[in-house]
């Protein structure tokens, strides 16, 4: 096959099925940035799978969903550990936090995250992703042989829909420090982002510019939801048994208060970027949409940041 030639549709599902391919066995042998960009993988596959199957013929894309939805919850068991332990990394390097009360959660953490590694290899050993990269090869030969592109329609349904919802989750969170309603807000913010790399990766250059915008927006609801599950990390280590000393007490009870203020911080932050969610939901449905219906040059590069993760930071950026 002329490489030249290849749909960017198609070019995108090889490079998403290749990315899985080589950081599962990663994630499975212990490597926690792999665990994190296999995760990521199965996120994108779950985007672009619905959509680019759109009008094959076959069921082309039915049984490889069902697939990768369950790697995608097999791999979350341990990755949401593994961020709460890069959170604990960082309040120790802070003076303000006290160390014993770190330690008492991070000991916690790493249990359950231990328990949990267990359950997430037997997870992922009974997917067979040899035949899910059969299925996804499959698919991509479908793709580059038909004549016809409806998936473009199939996602320019799908953006709207998710801005729409995003629009909903913001109204019903305000302004206001509402846990539950920011969480509807990230998970709403998330689907739209994949939902606008996939329309940017597969050529609407419309989208593209608007992906920051969404990142930034998902990265601090993001951070913020790992706090808030590091919160219920300390309060668990704060009511189990045996009584702790009063040191120890209050030590846990700062660490509280530290988490607590870091979460009122980033929520502020989120307040400010509310304005330009507000335009980029706006400019979805009147500029990427409307260029969806737009043919694409069958020779248009697909460029995808599938960049590895450098540091503790950096794997916490995508969730």
């Amino acid at each position: 096959m002329n490489a030249r030639a290849t749909r960017p549709t198609t070019l995108l599902l090889q490079r998403l099925s290749r990315a899985l391919k080589r950081d599962l066995p990663k994630a499975v042998a212990g490597n926690d940035g792999a665990v994190h960009q296999a995760r990521v993988s199965t996120r994108r596959l779950r985007e672009a799978v619905p959509v680019f199957a759109t009008g094959l013929k076959g069921g082309k894309g039915g049984k490889a969903r069902r697939k990768i939805r369950r790697l995608t919850k097999a791999l979350g068991t341990v990755r949401e550990l593994d961020v709460t332990l890069s959170l604990l990394d960082e309040l120790a390097r802070s003076p303000h936090v006290p160390r014993p009360a770190v330690e008492d959660v991070r000991a916690r953490v790493i249990a359950e995250r231990d328990a949990r590694r267990k359950v997430m290899v037997e997870r992922l050993e009974r997917v067979n992703a040899g035949k899910l990269d059969e299925r996804l090869r499959s698919m991509g030969d479908a793709l580059q042989a038909s004549t016809v592109e409806p998936w473009r329609k199939a996602l320019a349904t799908r953006l709207v829909a998710r801005s729409r919802s995003l629009s909903t989750a913001m109204d019903g969170a305000g302004h206001m420090y509402a846990p539950e309603q920011l969480h509807a807000v990230r998970i709403a913010a998330k689907k739209l982002r994949y939902g606008l790399e996939l329309a940017a990766d597969s050529g609407v250059k419309e989208a593209a510019a608007h992906v920051h915008t969404i990142k930034r927006a998902q990265e601090l609801l993001g951070k913020l939801h790992d706090l808030q599950v590091l919160q219920r990390h300390v309060a668990a280590v704060q009511s189990s048994p045996p009584q702790r000393r009063a040191q120890s007490r209050a030590a846990l009870e700062d660490l509280a208060r530290h988490i607590e203020g870091q979460c009122r911080q980033l929520h502020g932050r989120y307040v400010a970027l509310i304005p330009a969610l507000r335009e980029l939901i706006s400019a979805v449905r009147k500029t990427v949409v409307p260029q969806l219906a737009r043919p694409i040059r069958r020779a248009s590069a697909v460029k995808m940041g599938l960049s590895r993760p450098k540091d503790a930071r950096t794997l916490a950026s995508d969730r």
